[in-house]
C-alpha cells in the first residue's frame, strides 16, 4: 500500500486523542494528498456526501509485533480480548478506521485540493491510506449492538476552568475542543490519580489539569515552548 495523503491535526501526542471518531465533534484536521493525488478530479463528487471514511495507519507505534490477545483500556486493561474484537491500535496491519465529517474543501495553488474535516481522532501528519464516502443506507446499523464496548462506555465529566483568565489564554474554538476532549476522560481507566497534575497538548497549547471525582479542572494553559508561569 502507498500513502495517498496525510491529516494535519491538533494532536501532537497520543494522550488525549479521542477514543473513537465523532466523539469530540470540534477537533479539526486538514487532509493534504500526495503530489500524484493532488489533481482536483481524484476528489470529483466528493462535495456530494457528507461523512468520509479514512483508512489510516497508526505510524506512531513503536512496537512492531502484535499479539492475538489484547487488553481493552474499556475493560480496565486487566481483561483480554482478542485483536480482532477490539479496535486496539497494536494489530498485524497497523490499520485505522475514522468516520468524519466534511467541513469543506478547498483548491491550494501549491498542495491541490485540501479537505477540512472534523471529528477526527488521528495524530498529527497521520498516513492515510484510502478515502471512502459514508453511505447512510448501508453504513448505519440502527440496531448494531457494541458487545463489552457497550457494557463498559465511560461516562462524561464535567469540565471546569480554575478561572476565566485561564480560559481567555486560549482561542475560543480551540478552548471548545479543548472541553470536549477533557469530557471523555482521557486519563487510562487503571490509573487514576486525583490529586496529579496531568498534561495535554493540542493544537499547540500545553493544558495542565487535575481530576476529581466526575470533574475536571483545567489549572494552566500556555503555548507550546513558552512555560507556564505558574502551577498551583
Amino acid at each position: 500500500m502507498e500513502t495517498i495523503a496525510h491529516i494535519r491535526t491538533g494532536f501532537s501526542e497520543k494522550f488525549g486523542i479521542p477514543r473513537q471518531s465523532g466523539l469530540v465533534p470540534d477537533a479539526k484536521g486538514r487532509i493534504f494528498f500526495e503530489k500524484q493525488y493532488r489533481n482536483p478530479d481524484a476528489i470529483r463528487g466528493i462535495e456530494e456526501f457528507s461523512h468520509l471514511w479514512l483508512i489510516w495507519g497508526f505510524s506512531a507505534n513503536k512496537e512492531k509485533k502484535s499479539s492475538l490477545l489484547v487488553n481493552p483500556p474499556r475493560l480496565g486493561g486487566k481483561e483480554k480480548r482478542g485483536v480482532f474484537a477490539t479496535r486496539s491500535p497494536f494489530r498485524p496491519n497497523g490499520l485505522g478506521l475514522s468516520s468524519v465529517v466534511i467541513e469543506k474543501i478547498e483548491i491550494d495553488k501549491k498542495y491541490g485540493p485540501v479537505i477540512w474535516v472534523s471529528g477526527v481522532d488521528m495524530l498529527d501528519n497521520t498516513p492515510i491510506y484510502d478515502i471512502k464516502p459514508y453511505l447512510p443506507y448501508a453504513d448505519c446499523h440502527e440496531d448494531a449492538v457494541g458487545g463489552f464496548a457497550d457494557e463498559h462506555r465511560w461516562d462524561e465529566v464535567d469540565v471546569q476552568w480554575e478561572s476565566m483568565d485561564i480560559k481567555e489564554c486560549i482561542p475560543t474554538e480551540t478552548g471548545k475542543a479543548v472541553e470536549q476532549i477533557l469530557r471523555q476522560d482521557p486519563r487510562a481507566s487503571y490509573n487514576k490519580n486525583d490529586d496529579y497534575i496531568y498534561g495535554m497538548s493540542y493544537n499547540g497549547y500545553d493544558i495542565r489539569f487535575k481530576a476529581g471525582r466526575n470533574k475536571i479542572t483545567v489549572i494552566g494553559v500556555c503555548r507550546i515552548g513558552r512555560g507556564f508561569k505558574k502551577i498551583k
